[in-house]
């Protein structure tokens, strides 16, 4: 797309090169053409015009170097209103199209303040030193000034906004990359510590079991009974830990059917008995926040698995005003300190899951986190709907 950009802006700076040179040298002809001395001072000027235009072309558009093209403006302007005045102009087709080439030219490549500069100069030239051929061409200059002054000041406007627009898809391609890595990480990190400890354990147990074979079969078949149970949780967990990573799609906008679905699979897959409930029979948000929401609720559920130990869970979800309220709460450890924290005071803390706090700031939604070590935590979440 950048390079699209870098190739087509010099044509049409370019383009613009060629129709300077095209009306220079259509008033250079219509001053030959006329009946008047063909060496007068307006011929003179027309030629050095046209030379001027030819060189700019052959640069390729001097108007790409800052300097030369506000310098450019102004001699394209000192030359249309001597030509308006004193060339030979029958009807002044040359001055309109040269007016209009002005405000083409002021559009594209200047800002509003450089086309009132150059339209309120015009309109007093014509106003001070005045002819009576000229009273249309005022009023072009006049309306059309303003006109191109109007669209000029738009163009900015909306520049501004396309420059702003870029600037956030920047910021926001960022905070996806980042969040990309911290979850390459979180996994690397529940691998490591989770199913990767667990096999390492299994080779120990099974290097345990051979020698056992070679002396006491009774013992090897009573290790052999605990691999089979160390296996079958594995299993379990793997199944868990490969849920997260590839959570199932939301099929539907209904978190409360949602939730429960998590909850009863959390339940049948790690042993943890939860007791879920909800004020509403169903519950309909946008696809983007019940998918974000069953998310936070996968994670919530994986870390009391791993962290927490406890005996029993519940999750909740219900309505709160216009918003959509999750709760998460155990019976476990707890977390590392003692208290309750919103979602600022975990941040600045530095407490708390990383992923949780980052998606529900992500929606746009509240955070209280409550730690009771040796008894347990609670996890209160409001997202709008």
């Amino acid at each position: 797309m950048k390079e699209h950009e870098a190739s087509a802006a010099p044509l049409w700076r370019v383009g613009l090169s060629a129709a300077r040179l095209v009306l220079g040298l259509l008033c250079l002809a219509a001053q030959v053409s006329s009946h008047g001395p063909v060496f007068s001072a307006i011929t003179l000027a027309a030629l050095v015009y046209a030379v001027h235009a030819a060189f700019g072309l052959l640069m390729g558009g001097y108007q790409r170097i800052t300097g030369l093209a506000l310098l450019g403006l102004f001699l394209d302007a000192g030359f249309f209103l001597i030509f308006a005045r004193w060339g030979h102009d029958p009807g002044l087709w040359l001055s309109s199209a040269f007016f209009l080439f002005l405000m083409l030219e002021g559009v594209l490549e200047h800002g509003p303040s450089d086309l009132l500069i150059v339209c309120g100069g015009s309109t007093l030239y014509l106003a001070v030193a005045p002819w009576p051929e000229a009273t249309p061409l005022r009023r072009l200059v006049l309306f059309g000034g303003l006109l191109a002054a109007v669209i000029a000041y738009e163009k900015n406007r909306l520049e501004q906004r396309l420059r702003e627009a870029r600037q956030e898809a920047e910021r926001r391609r960022a905070e996806a990359e980042r969040a990309r890595l911290e979850e390459r990480q979180r996994i690397a990190g529940d691998f490591h510590d989770g199913p990767l400890q667990e096999f390492i354990g299994m080779q120990i147990q099974l290097d345990i079991l051979r020698r056992l074979l070679e002396r006491d079969r009774q013992a090897a078949l009573e290790e052999l009974r605990r691999l089979q149970e160390v296996a079958k949780r594995q299993v379990s967990e793997m199944r868990s830990f490969l849920r997260t990573m590839r959570p199932q799609p939301v099929e539907s906008t209904d978190v409360v059917a949602t939730a429960r679905r998590i909850s009863e699979e959390f339940q049948k897959d790690t042993g943890i008995p939860v007791r879920f409930s909800s004020s509403e029979v169903s519950l309909h948000t946008n696809p983007e926040t019940c998918q974000e929401l069953m998310l936070i609720l996968r994670e919530a559920l994986k870390n009391i698995q791993k962290h927490s130990h406890a005996g029993r869970v519940s999750v909740s979800i219900r309505r709160a005003g216009r918003d959509v309220e999750l709760s998460v709460d155990d019976n476990g450890a707890g977390f590392g300190f003692s208290g309750t924290f919103n979602l600022d005071e975990l941040e600045l803390l530095e407490l708390g899951p990383q992923s949780i706090k980052r998606r529900v700031r992500s929606l746009g939604g509240e955070l209280l986190l409550e730690s009771r070590p040796g008894q347990g935590s609670g996890l209160r979440i409001r997202i709008p709907a």
